[in-house]
């Protein structure tokens, strides 16, 4: 095949002829790697549309960037309350052991044999309560 001249008004015609489904998924292609080029060359934030709707966008961006603070909050709350709960676990087993050895050293038999050695017994009378009655005037 060599090189041949191409008349413009033999090819719109048979663009015409051409079905109309191929056009419209040329365009659809065409229209969005356009918009994807405005995208990365930023002309699509100059678009009338997106500068109109300015206070819009910065408000989305707030509500997006106040939803991940939100979520970072909540993570560092779990966090903390996992924390604490270990530490209330460990002071509550820590009291447990305590009072545990504070029963144990106190005791009557272990105190009556610890107190014999400086002489003193354990009482098998009861202990009597003395009133005195006051006269009244």
């Amino acid at each position: 095949m060599d090189n041949e001249y191409i008349n413009k008004e033999d090819v719109v015609e048979e663009v015409s002829q051409s079905p109309a489904k191929k056009k419209v998924t040329k365009k659809k292609e065409g229209k969005n790697s356009n918009i994807f080029l405005q995208i990365l060359n930023g002309e699509f934030l100059m678009q009338d549309f997106v500068i109109n709707n300015l206070g819009f966008v910065f408000f989305l961006f707030a509500m997006f960037i106040i939803v991940i603070s939100k979520g970072y909050y909540g993570k560092n709350l779990v966090k903390e309350i996992e924390t604490t709960q270990t530490e209330l676990d460990a002071k509550t087993a820590e009291f447990v052991e305590t009072r545990a050895k504070l029963e144990q050293a106190t005791k009557r038999e272990i105190l009556i044999k610890k107190l014999e050695g400086r002489g003193l017994y354990e009482t098998t009378k009861p202990a009597k309560v003395i009133r005195i009655k006051q006269e009244s005037k």
